[in-house]
């Protein structure tokens, strides 16, 4: 994504530091945080955390509370069992590191197989905080290509294998399902990448799993044999807990030693541990809204072609559409009607996140007001 109604850095203080020169003119990751009724402009869930749940929650957390005077547990040990419990695919806790929130895990990551005079490869348009803290590491960033024949967004397993051989990255990523398209990888993809290098670090970004359609498959089952593969993921999307900064990959063991070599020691708190463990001992309370929400989803992609609009069928919380004749017109247009959505920076584009059934029909009727006035 690019960051579009992003916060600028101030360039006047930042000229008198002797800053990174590679950091020099980049923009700071900044989707904007206004207060309007109707936000979907980050792919939180619009639900709250269910209210048993978030009592456990707070109890987990008030028991830490008299213990803040001792570090927490290094190793998070109870909770990387929990989390390898919950993903299943015979994962052990050994092959599972966490981290606050998963753009701390994808930090580790670079910070272990990136760094200066190494190179990873994404295939744009994806995260945008892929590049971010690529280069926040000193590590080159390069854009990969996407599409096909078939879609615009979609990624061919010949081609990527292809780019890979190319350019010899140090580090793939790869984003199923990617955001900001919604689009899902097939497994041939991960494979051809994986094999395409004998050294490179493939991640797949899996933050949107959760909201796969029926049949998408998981990375988490090529993770066999693979040492080099790594899955990362986050309770910050169909868990609710966007707040609470979890995430957390999974990879073969020697990859968890790597990144204890960079990470911070006590990285994770002790009441982010407790919170987060207490969640998982509810997952299926805090999984139900899902579905609700992928229905949402569908229902939006469903009616946009009613408005002359072509939306991109999506396996994430969101749908990417597109056919805006301006499409920073008709974000300012919803903003006016106090809708939120997200301006990705692709030509023509904007994106919005399913929330709840009133969210949508308020997003709808704002867009079909904003569309009809345009053409007029």
């Amino acid at each position: 994504m690019s960051q579009a109604h992003a916060p600028a850095a101030t360039s006047s203080g930042l000229d008198d530091l002797p800053l990174r020169d590679d950091l020099r003119g980049r923009t700071p990751y900044g989707a904007p945080q206004l207060d309007v009724p109707v936000r979907l402009n980050t792919n939180e869930s619009s639900y709250d955390v269910p209210e048993a749940v978030a009592l456990e929650i707070v109890q987990a957390v008030a028991r830490e509370v008299r213990h803040l005077n001792r570090y927490p547990d290094r190793e998070f040990t109870a909770l990387r069992e929990d989390l390898a419990a919950y993903l299943g695919h015979g994962l052990t806790e050994q092959q599972i590191w966490a981290g606050n929130g998963s753009n701390e895990v994808l930090q580790h990551v670079l910070q272990a197989f990136g760094g200066p005079g190494r190179l990873a490869l994404g295939f744009t348009p994806a995260y945008s905080m892929h590049p971010i803290i690529t280069r926040g590491t000193g590590t080159q960033w390069l854009d990969g290509r996407r599409g096909t024949a078939d879609a615009a967004f979609d990624l061919a397993a010949d081609d990527v294998a292809a780019q890979v051989r190319a350019c010899d990255p140090d580090v793939i990523f790869l984003c199923s399902p990617n955001n900001p398209t919604g689009t899902a990888l097939g497994l041939d993809v991960v494979e051809a990448a994986y094999q395409a290098s004998d050294r490179a670090v493939v991640v797949v970004d899996e933050a949107y799993a959760e909201f796969a359609r029926p049949g998408t498959a998981s990375a988490l089952s090529l993770l066999p044999g693979r040492r080099r593969l790594v899955v990362t993921r986050t309770m910050s999307k169909a868990f609710a807990l966007a707040g609470a900064r979890l995430g957390y990959l999974a990879a073969d063991a020697a990859v968890s030693d790597a990144l204890r070599l960079v990470r911070l020691p006590y990285h994770l708190s002790s009441l982010t541990q407790a919170a987060a463990r207490a969640a998982l001992r509810h997952t299926s309370e805090l999984l139900s809204t899902v579905d609700a929400i992928k229905g949402q989803r569908d229902r939006i992609v469903a009616e946009l072609p009613a408005l002359g609009l072509d939306p991109v069928p999506s396996d994430a919380n969101f749908v990417l559409f597109g056919g805006l004749d301006d499409a920073d017109a008709t974000w300012q247009g919803l903003l006016g009607l106090g809708v939120l959505v997200r301006d990705v920076g692709i030509d023509h584009h904007l994106r919005v996140t399913a929330g709840t059934p009133d969210e949508t029909t308020a997003f709808l009727s704002a867009l079909t007001r904003v569309t009809e006035q345009e053409n007029r």
